[in-house]
């Protein structure tokens, strides 16, 4: 009874360790995306595809060129969200929010500092 038990519970044991595979790698693809400029972290906190919804919020933010985790925390504190909350866990109030700062932040000027600046 015992060894009857134990295979048919391999094949499910089996099938979960390929999703979680299927779902690893889709995420790192989508990181990569995002990393690249392809598709933008506002995008998909809006869009949330299947892959990104058990994603935490700072590891999608992190993805992003220049973005650390203390960038992360100090812009969710200010959001009032944890950085480790999913993001197929967020409210459309919340994503909206989230995607407005994003995508605020990527398109404000940049300012260089004086020693930048050339003179003519």
């Amino acid at each position: 009874m015992g060894e009857h038990a134990m295979s048919s519970a391999a094949p499910q044991h089996l099938q979960a360790l390929q999703i979680a595979n299927r779902v690893r790698l889709a995420r790192a693809g989508l990181k990569r995306r995002v990393a690249g400029g392809e598709t933008s972290a506002a995008e998909v906190i809006l869009e949330c595809p299947w892959e990104s919804a058990s994603m935490e919020i700072s590891d999608l933010l992190m993805s992003q060129r220049r973005w650390g985790r203390a960038r992360c925390r100090r812009l969710l504190l200010n959001l009032g969200l944890p950085e480790n909350k999913q993001l197929g866990t967020l409210t459309v109030r919340q994503r909206r929010a989230l995607a407005a700062v994003l995508t605020a932040k990527s398109t404000a000027p940049r300012i260089l500092p004086d020693e930048a600046l050339v003179t003519a």
